[in-house]
């Protein structure tokens, strides 16, 4: 029996380099890589070894003849990405690791950023090249993306973290935490102590709408609400007011059906998660009955991909229906009956309700309710001391208006700039040309600065879509080594641990960081939950430094 990759997928590809056959598409040298919304495995050529399930970080991996309740769908969406993505299974060139030139010493390199994308660059360097990694973090907790970005029903997804374990606990890394570049160290004070430095920061920031009445209570980035059940340490506890029946989410990515699904899901499902204990204590007293999700564009165009969408037609208790809105009906109807959209985004929404909604009354009672709004363009957010409604245009150009006591807007993350290095403004990243950071004004490479996942993307792709990234980076980063362009640095790397503790005394070190994981896993296990994490900067400093040695 053939084996399915469901849902949960990840996109790192580690199964597709332990198959004996060749069966997993597409691979990271593929065109279609990055852009699926998950690996595919073709039961044709399947030999059901296992070997996938094994390597998978995510649990992502199933025999077809084990896949129930939502996941047996995937059997087919395997199968059938096949059959209109043939191939032949063909080996492409193999590849081997690389490794620093003779006689080049040992290599020092400073990655910024504990996420992900920072991961595998660490995962990478520490595995071939034997370098010493410093981390670095500005908050006082590692993780990033993975700890405060991914959404607390999703725990398998977290489950990739395990992959990073042996990294962290690697005896040529070091990690310093809550300790901020252009604040506490410049980026000069990197590379005179490293040989290279790799800048893996992500994009913390979020994109505005632009329009009037944005900053009233009740409006909120997506960045905002993400951290808040997530437990980021920046965010306050009592930054989300959930007094609201209506909630509006203005764009329709996968952040914003996560935010969608985590506002309606039972708070006792979510009570077994790693949601931080304040949202899970104002879930339970939320008033809001129904999360619009407003879309500028036609069903055809909309952003989450297929195995996020999928999860909503399952959550229990929770309707899912579409706004009868100009064009709706009739994009549904073409997708449907055309064979080559079958697995378009409008497509998927062929037997969802199709209802008319009064946007200036309250939710309906009864059940709870998503509701997909389509082609409707925010104008203004309406309200005196707070939101109480958001008004929008339609293709037709008619206004309408949503009442709404909670808007917030997921309409894309943003990368913030860094002290000392150059920023694109138009697209959010850090300039680069293969990894390698350069001067806007001259094209030149930076010496020795190299960036990394979102940072050096834009807010693309899933975790996973990191590994590969994080290849390209280090690739670069030993090509220029090879080439005789990393300088040795001024100062030796034993002594940057004390030049972190001159300028950061409070700074938190691997130790301690172990230590806030047991604590929070602690906390967890006692009451039968992942972890209970630690929501305030005071909160993780105080567990860190009753660390034991």
């Amino acid at each position: 029996m053939a084996y399915a990759i469901t849902r949960t997928c990840c996109n790192d590809a580690s199964c597709v380099s332990v198959c004996p056959v060749n069966c997993i598409h597409p691979t990271p040298d593929e065109p279609e890589f990055g852009t699926t919304d998950l690996l595919y495995i073709d039961p044709a050529a399947c030999i059901d070894c296992g070997a996938c399930a094994d390597a998978c970080p995510v649990d992502a991996v199933f025999p077809v003849d084990r896949l129930a309740g939502p996941d047996i769908q995937y059997a087919e969406l395997n199968r059938r990405w096949y059959e209109e993505n043939p191939t032949d299974h063909a080996w492409g060139a193999p590849e081997f690791p690389r490794s620093l030139p003779n006689g080049f010493g040992e290599l020092s390199v400073a990655v910024v950023g504990t996420g992900p994308s920072a991961g595998y660059t660490a995962q990478l360097l520490l595995r071939t090249t034997g370098a010493r990694v410093t981390m670095i973090d500005r908050l006082p907790v590692a993780g990033g993306l993975l700890r405060h970005g991914v959404a607390p029903d999703h725990q398998s997804t977290k489950r990739i973290g395990e992959s990073f374990a042996d990294t962290f606990h690697h005896p040529a890394l070091r990690m310093h935490l809550g300790v901020t570049i252009g604040e506490d160290l410049s980026h000069e004070d990197l590379t005179a102590y490293h040989h290279a430095v790799v800048y893996a920061v992500g994009a913390a920031g979020d994109r505005r709408l632009g329009l009037p009445g944005e900053d009233l209570p009740g409006s909120l980035p997506a960045t905002t609400l993400v951290g808040w059940y997530n437990a980021h340490p920046t965010v306050p506890a009592d930054a989300v007011d959930l007094a609201a029946e209506r909630a509006v989410v203005v764009g329709n990515g996968n952040v914003a059906v996560d935010i969608a699904r985590i506002l309606l899901t039972d708070p006792d499902e979510l009570a077994r998660t790693d949601i931080a204990d304040h949202a899970l204590a104002a879930l339970r007293d939320s008033r809001v009955r129904e999360v619009v999700l407003l879309a500028r564009r036609g069903p055809e165009h909309a952003a989450w991909t297929r195995p996020e969408f999928l999860a909503l037609t399952h959550l229990a208790g929770v309707d899912l229906v579409v706004a009868d809105e100009p064009g709706v009906r009739e994009a549904i109807a073409a997708a449907s009956a055309d064979p080559k959209a079958a697995d378009s985004k409008a497509a998927l929404l062929a037997g969802l309700p199709v209802e008319t909604v009064d946007w200036a009354a309250a939710p309906p009672a009864g059940r709870r309710r998503i509701v997909l709004r389509f082609g409707a363009t925010p104008q203004q957010l309406l309200g005196r001391d707070r939101v109480e409604g958001l008004r929008v245009s339609g293709p037709d150009a008619t206004e309408s208006t949503i009442a709404a006591g909670l808007v917030v807007r997921s309409i894309g993350y943003r990368g913030v700039p860094v002290p000392g290095l150059p920023f694109d403004e138009a697209s959010g990243t850090i300039p680069h040309d293969g990894a390698r950071v350069v001067d806007p004004a001259t094209g030149r490479p930076l010496p020795a600065t190299y960036v990394v996942g979102w940072a050096k993307r834009g807010p693309s792709g899933g975790i996973g879509a990191n590994r590969d990234c994080a290849q390209e980076t280090v690739d670069a980063l030993l090509d220029d080594a090879a080439a005789g362009l990393l300088s040795a640095p001024a100062h030796r790397i034993q002594g940057f641990a004390g030049l972190v503790r001159r300028r950061r005394p409070d700074a938190l070190g691997l130790r301690q960081w172990r230590a806030v994981d047991r604590a929070e896993r602690a906390r967890g296990e006692a009451s039968g939950r992942p972890r209970v994490k630690l929501a305030t900067v005071p909160e993780l400093v105080a567990s860190a430094r009753r660390f034991r040695p």
